[in-house]
């Protein structure tokens, strides 16, 4: 999976080039428009990281005239907070608008679950746990990790909501939609704690009377 980085900060360019490359994704930079359109005009990234604020130019008029014809995914990451402008971003079809100062973490959070949706990638990784969420398939390194159906379903919950939180309601609902019965708090927290030991490894967070989470690594 290929990246565009369009930024001028070097520290950041720096500090996400590291960042992407450690969690497998190829890097490629650009500090300008101009760069942008060179880059652009022999390779189609994955998706582009694009900053508002350029030394030749506006980044949003950018990608309205240019990125946006290209249908590449796109994440704004930017100090601009100004409201309309990322209702404008958005509107004009950006995926998601970050700004800065900003969490790594959270960024590539978004960043897998856009490549996720956009390329239907099917293989999540998390630690040393595999989620073929195409094959509904879960290893751990290339050993198959056995789940009920129940368990599989709910793990894949907490699997495409990463860095988020499902809240016990959520999964309470998912398990009438799935079982047909209706089950309680104690119940849910039996399930999880299989989950937890069948998959070795706790890559699961519990948020106290909220519901679960599970973490993109940075």
């Amino acid at each position: 999976m290929s990246i565009l980085l369009i930024e001028d900060n070097s520290l950041i360019i720096k500090g996400l080039t590291y960042s992407l490359e450690k969690n497998n994704y190829q890097v490629l930079g650009a500090k300008s428009i101009q760069e942008t359109k060179n880059v652009l005009s022999t390779t189609t990234p994955d998706l582009i990281i694009l900053d508002i604020s350029l030394p030749d130019g506006n980044g949003l008029t950018f990608f309205e005239n240019t990125i946006k014809l290209l249908a590449i995914p796109t994440i704004f990451l930017t100090a601009n907070d100004n409201e309309d402008i990322i209702v404008k971003s958005l509107n004009l079809g950006a995926e998601d608008y970050l700004t800065k100062p900003f969490s790594t973490k959270e960024l590539l959070a978004r960043i897998n679950k856009i490549l996720l949706r956009n390329t239907k990638q099917s293989l999540i990784k998390i630690q040393d746990i595999y989620f073929d969420t195409d094959k509904m398939v879960v290893k751990r390194d290339e050993r198959i990790i056995e789940l009920s159906p129940l368990e599989l379903q709910l793990l894949y919950l907490l699997f495409t909501n990463l860095n988020k939180v499902v809240t016990r309601n959520t999964i309470l609902d998912k398990v009438w939609e799935i079982t047909g019965n209706y089950v309680d708090d104690h119940t849910i927290t039996v399930y999880f704690k299989r989950i937890r030991e069948k998959l070795g490894t706790d890559i699961i967070t519990t948020i106290k009377g909220i519901g679960y989470r599970i973490d993109y690594e940075k």
